[in-house]
Parts: C-alpha cells; sequence; structure tokens
C-alpha cells in the first residue's frame, strides 16, 4: 500500500498504542510521536519515526491520532496547558481517537474539537498488543464520513482485518461497549 503524504502525528506509546504507531510507520507513513514518557516513544525513531518534544510539536500535523488511558488523560492532551490546541494557531484536520472512554466524553471532545473547526473521528480499539503485532486488529470507526473515508487508509496500516465505518457521532464507542459485552457473555 502506497502511504500517503499527509502528516500524522501520535500521541501515546503504551501496551496498545506503541505497536499500533510501529505498523503506520512499517507501512511507510511519516509518524511524528510524543508520549509523556519520551523514552517509551524512542524505539520508534529507530524505525523512522519522529520523536518530538512537546504536544505543541504536533500542531502542523494533518491527522493527529491518540490512544490513552482515560478521558481526562485525552482531554489534557488535546486542550489541556501546554496541549496541542492551546496554542491558538494552525491546528491538525483531523483528530482520531483509539482510547477507550466513554461515549459522554468522547461527545463533549468532538463537540470541542467541532468548535476550532477540526474533525473528530471515534476509532477505539479492541483487543492486545499480540493481536495488533499479528496483523488480527479490525476497527470500527465514527465521525464526519469524509473525515473517516480520509483515514481509512491509515487505520487499515493498523487494522487489516477491516475497518468498518458505521456512521456519525459515538456510533463507534456504543459498538465496542456491545462487543465487549458480548465478549464477557462468551466468555
Amino acid at each position: 500500500m502506497a502511504a500517503s503524504k499527509q502528516k500524522i502525528g501520535w500521541i501515546g506509546v503504551g501496551r496498545m498504542g506503541l505497536p499500533m504507531a510501529e505498523r503506520l510507520l512499517k507501512a511507510g507513513y511519516d509518524l511524528a510521536i510524543w508520549n509523556r514518557t519520551r523514552a517509551k516513544a524512542e524505539p520508534l525513531a529507530k524505525i523512522g519515526g519522529k520523536v518530538v518534544d512537546t504536544l505543541f510539536d504536533l500542531k502542523d500535523v494533518d491527522v493527529l491520532f491518540s490512544i490513552v488511558s482515560t478521558g481526562k488523560d485525552l482531554d489534557q492532551v488535546y486542550f489541556g496547558k501546554n496541549s496541542v490546541t492551546g496554542h491558538g494557531g494552525k491546528l491538525p484536520k483531523i483528530f482520531v481517537d483509539c482510547s477507550t472512554i466513554s461515549v459522554e466524553e468522547s461527545a463533549v471532545i468532538r463537540d470541542r474539537l467541532e468548535q476550532l473547526g477540526c474533525d473528530y473521528v471515534a476509532a477505539p480499539v479492541s483487543g492486545n498488543a499480540k493481536v495488533i503485532k499479528a496483523g488480527k486488529l479490525s476497527a470500527v470507526i465514527s465521525g464526519q464520513e469524509a473525515a473517516c473515508k480520509t483515514v481509512a487508509p491509515m487505520l487499515e496500516a493498523i487494522a487489516p482485518r477491516g475497518v468498518s465505518y458505521v456512521g456519525d457521532g459515538e456510533l463507534a464507542r456504543i459498538c465496542k461497549i456491545a462487543h465487549n459485552v458480548m465478549l464477557g457473555v462468551v466468555i
């Protein structure tokens, strides 16, 4: 697959974020990466990633991916002091969040980003690092359809089993909840 020429940013290289970002780099995408603990992002520099020092350094990317622990963490990296949006200048056009946060938290973040003129794609992931590394991850996404179409090829590099657009708003978050409930019943 030919990687796009768009500038891509990545926030969060924990258990899930590291192999997801690694898949994007291996697919040929240029990636600027920020993590609260810089040392955790350094392995990605060895395969072509550019590790940045501050969230502000991601202001010029076209698409910004995130995967963090909580809705509060997401709010901080997007809107807190020294955040991506905290500088008042150019912003990423599309924010793609892969975190597991509540529907309500996601809706508030979507509203705030839309007020800034940005699109927001909810793309929560289910699975673990092994699933990602094996290329067996699939994803559901929701948000403004044109934005979802723009990021679908990037997400397909992360989730080669398939990326399904499920509609506007927070529908992807609801699908993830339903998926987790189903797994809980089966297990």
